[in-house]
């Protein structure tokens, strides 16, 4: 039997009191501060309606060790504790106590478990938010104070346990694509012997959507199966298609020039400059605007290859940050990605090049993977107990926590 399993046979073993927040805690909304003295840096973070500071901003109106809660926008409902001293914005809820009986860090844990609660009933047809009233009435169950703290020790530690775990893998994550970089690196640097010079235009098509083809022919939708790739959907040597639009009933005859087929390889060349991605799939994908179809002569390199070559720091060195700073462009013209130059070897190289770190790539990719896993499995398994701590059979109701129910089985 746990110590908080003794705890409630022995100080409330027919169940807790209840209470709604509004007798237990004070919730007030904090002060607004104008967008123009919002700063990139400052001494304290400026807390309103998203997860993360909205700026920065150097005197605060809350001491640290505060509970917040967002009042309005996508994330109104999102529950934080704040160590240090912050400024509470106008849609940032900051949570006080109002009685003895309860611990301040259990009353944060039992908030933030009714966080995705919160969260779905937001409210309003602009800009959705969670007032006061619906955090006032959630009902908290309140033990006998030694029962909350040994409660907030586990949950605390659990927490502190996450975090360390997500600080490993992530560190773990950073090491392994440093390490991928510097081979990658290493084994697309050649001696002049081994390698022609091209000028990409010589060896490839360079071309991109027009404006005239996009407004004439192009209409977005959100269903479909043919894909206009947009410059989000090309990140980091692969396509991300997490967020697509469709043009199924766009005339596509019209657009044969932006057809894309397997092995032509993406290039942004507005905004984020130079992520580059290879299309898998044929009948699927067409070029959207401000991204570069390069579709290279296969008999003297390989799209996977080029790809790859695109990527290492001593093209993006030699060719694209030269090319910026020399220039106030906030884009690169289809002129100047012609005159890129790059090294190739010859195709018995370029196959083993792209083995090698196709393989490190998989490794990487599949630590990717695991990353998020891990966490997301260690978080649901600490709102599992989370949930289970924070359960009490209510004074006179019959109905029993699982703990209880164990203790009557044995």
């Amino acid at each position: 039997m746990s110590k908080i399993e003794e705890l409630i046979e022995k100080l409330c073993p027919n169940g807790v009191e209840y209470k709604t927040l509004d007798n237990i805690c004070k919730i007030e909304t904090g002060e607004q501060l104008n967008k123009d003295k919002l700063k990139d840096e400052g001494l304290f973070p400026v807390m309103n309606g998203g997860i993360n500071p909205s700026g920065y901003w150097d005197e605060y109106n809350t001491e640290k060790n505060t509970i917040i809660i967002s009042q309005g926008g996508a994330s109104a409902g999102y529950t934080q504790f704040m160590t240090a001293p912050f400024w509470a914005g106008a849609h940032c809820y900051t949570v006080s106590l109002k009685v003895e009986n309860v611990n301040y860090r259990y009353l944060y844990h039992f908030i933030k478990n009714n966080q995705m609660t919160l969260m779905s009933n937001q409210v309003g047809a602009g800009i959705p938010s969670v007032s006061r009233a619906s955090l006032y009435s959630l009902q908290m169950p309140i033990p006998p104070i030694e029962i909350q703290s040994e409660i907030v020790k586990v949950l605390d530690n659990f927490t502190e346990l996450t975090a360390e775990l997500t600080a490993e893998l992530t560190a773990e994550l950073t090491a392994r694509k440093q390490q991928y970089e510097y081979y990658r690196d290493d084994l697309l640097t050649f001696k002049e012997p081994e390698i022609k010079n091209y000028v990409l235009g010589d060896i490839a098509t360079v071309t991109k959507l027009a404006g005239f083809e996009f407004t004439k022919y192009v209409v977005y939708s959100n269903e479909g199966r043919i894909i206009a790739l947009r410059g989000l959907n090309v990140k980091n040597g692969k396509l991300d298609l997490s967020d697509v639009k469709y043009i199924d009933k766009s005339d596509l005859t019209k657009l044969n020039r932006s057809k894309l087929h397997i092995g032509d390889m993406l290039f942004t060349y507005v905004g984020t400059i130079g992520q580059v991605a290879l299309v898998d799939e044929e009948d699927k994908y067409y070029l959207a605007p401000n991204v570069a179809l390069i579709r290279c002569d296969k008999t003297i390199m390989m799209p996977e290859y080029m790809r790859y070559y695109f990527q290492s720091n001593q093209f993006w060195q030699t060719q694209i940050n030269r090319l910026l700073q020399s220039s106030s462009m906030q884009n690169i013209p289809m002129e100047k990605i012609r005159q890129f130059e790059i090294k190739v070897p010859s195709l018995e190289v370029q196959h083993r090049i792209v083995n090698v770190l196709d393989n490190f790539d998989a490794i990487c990719s599949d630590l990717k993977i695991g990353l998020p896993a891990e966490i997301e499995a260690r978080q649901k398994q600490y709102e599992f107990y989370r949930e289970q701590l924070l359960t009490f059979a209510e004074t006179g109701n019959t109905i029993l926590t699982d703990r209880q129910t164990d203790r009557q089985t044995d």
